[in-house]
């Protein structure tokens, strides 16, 4: 049989076995079956070769090999192709284009521990200080050290992670109070079903009680060490278009002595105390990125001396109502805010009730690639040790901008305003505390970095002597 013979043959069973609707789809792109050219015709060479078979005057429907649009198999590249067939394919961008930068390119990449991720860093800095109070001042010049690090489950169901940080101070020269501080949290996310989530966190922290608190001790050598402990418990759930979640924390406070300057010790157990709380949650989906909620909480502070040092009793119950919005925008815009009112109640009738406006909220906004912004407020009680004072309601404000300058150079831009506000008739004074601090971070390899960091705090107090304090530092971070 002549070869042009048995091509018609093909070529007719071909059309066929064909749906008369894709030959008339093919027919415009000149073809005779799914995906192929007409048989004995030439397949073109590209783009450039069907340019040149257009007739005068039209521009032809060239098919891009990233869209949906049919393309022959031999005009895809190897490596396309394979692509193409991948059933999890590499990540895209918003506009469609395929990534073109890793982000984990400059990171390290970790220490594989079985089904665990470990990713330590250690960090040695040289600082200089300089704390002004009134008309008293002091310079200290210090080594900071820093223990870092998170280890995070590779499990295909559920999630274990520990995040946890470490810094310890040496003074060089000069005087000033060493800041230790300790944080370590630990969340365990349950995916019990499709619909239903739980997590179960504990954690612990450690710090000095700072010098310019309200609640610190005149002429103490070292300020009270305060830890706390947390664990918490919730369940998340997904209705459709309803979502709701029952959560309850616990966090327990307790204080070291102070060290008077005289080379005495103060006790301050009369501050210690428990603090259990039950919070609800209820959204409605008027879409996947908008989701309004109603939040409410209860919770009850019990104190282990029954009275203080001065003879009050400091045990409270709080309870507070919120309405706010969950935004989720992708990359761009995330995050949620809520406004509502919150009330303290004091087992001491003297101590009278502590409520005001509440607002907490957390928005993350990247504008453009490689620039992240951050905004946070969040409300709280101080309690106070001054007698016949509560305490205060504290309101704080966060804004901190990540740049991405090179490759390899990152800057920091960070402001935080701080406003305690005292009942009318407190002894203590509303105080304003304003901090802003500068850094820059130089990967110089992936398990290197070189940093550089400047800041300033000043607190100013509507009774008594503002305060200022200027911090310059530059170190290296040894990642892993």
């Amino acid at each position: 049989m002549a070869p042009n013979t048995s091509r018609s043959i093909m070529a007719g069973a071909l059309r066929a076995r064909t749906p008369a609707w894709l030959l008339a789809g093919c027919a415009a792109l000149s073809c005779t079956s799914a995906g192929a050219q007409s048989v004995g015709a030439p397949q073109a060479a590209g783009p450039a070769a069907a340019l040149a078979a257009a007739p005068a005057g039209t521009t032809p429907a060239i098919t891009d090999p990233q869209t949906t649009g049919a393309v022959a198999g031999a005009d895809l590249t190897p490596a396309l192709d394979e692509d193409f067939n991948r059933l999890n394919r590499r990540e895209e961008t918003i506009d469609g284009l395929r990534t073109r930068i890793d982000p984990d390119a400059g990171e390290a990449t970790g220490i594989r521990i079985g089904s665990f991720v470990l990713k330590p860093a250690l960090s040695e800095t040289f600082n200089h200080e300089r704390q002004k109070t009134g008309g008293n001042s002091q310079s200290r010049s210090f080594l900071e050290t820093g223990l870092k690090g998170s280890l995070t489950s590779d499990w295909s169901r559920h999630q274990l992670s520990v995040t946890g940080e470490a810094v310890l101070q040496d003074n060089i020269s000069g005087a000033g109070e060493e800041e230790p501080r300790a944080d370590i949290d630990a969340e365990l996310r349950l995916d019990l079903s499709d619909e239903t989530i739980a997590r179960l966190k504990a954690g612990y922290s450690f710090e000095r009680e700072d010098a310019s608190d309200p609640n610190a001790i005149a002429n103490a050598e070292s300020q009270s060490g305060v830890n706390t402990y947390r664990l918490g418990a919730a369940v998340e759930r997904d209705l459709g278009l309803i979502r709701g979640s029952v959560g309850i924390d616990f966090e327990r406070w307790t204080y070291g002595d102070v060290e008077l300057d005289n080379g005495t010790r103060l006790s301050q157990k009369d501050r210690d105390r428990s603090i259990g709380t039950l919070t609800g949650r209820v959204g409605y989906e008027l879409s996947p990125a908008l989701i309004p909620f109603l939040e409410a909480s209860a919770g009850k502070s019990i104190y282990d001396l029954r009275r203080d040092t001065f003879g009050f009793e400091r045990s409270y119950q709080n309870y507070a109502g919120r309405a706010g919005m969950e935004v989720d925008l992708g990359e761009k815009l995330n995050g949620e805010l809520a406004l509502g009112y919150e009330t303290f109640r004091f087992d001491d009738a003297r101590l009278g009730d502590l409520d005001g406006l509440s607002v907490d909220g957390r928005v993350n906004w990247s504008p453009r690639r490689g620039t992240d912004v951050l905004f946070g407020v969040l409300t709280y009680l101080d309690p106070s040790t001054t007698p016949g004072d509560a305490g205060s309601m504290n309101y704080e404000l966060t804004n901190v901008v990540t740049q991405q300058l090179r490759s390899t150079l990152v800057g920091r831009f960070s402001n935080s305003l701080t406003l305690s506000d005292f009942p009318a008739d407190a002894a203590s004074s509303d105080e304003t505390t304003w901090r802003t601090g500068a850094g820059l971070t130089w990967d110089m390899s992936r398990y290197l970095a070189l940093t550089g960091d400047v800041s300033y705090e000043r607190t100013n107090r509507e009774r008594g002597a503002s305060s200022d304090t200027t911090r310059v530092g530059v170190g290296l971070t040894l990642r892993r």
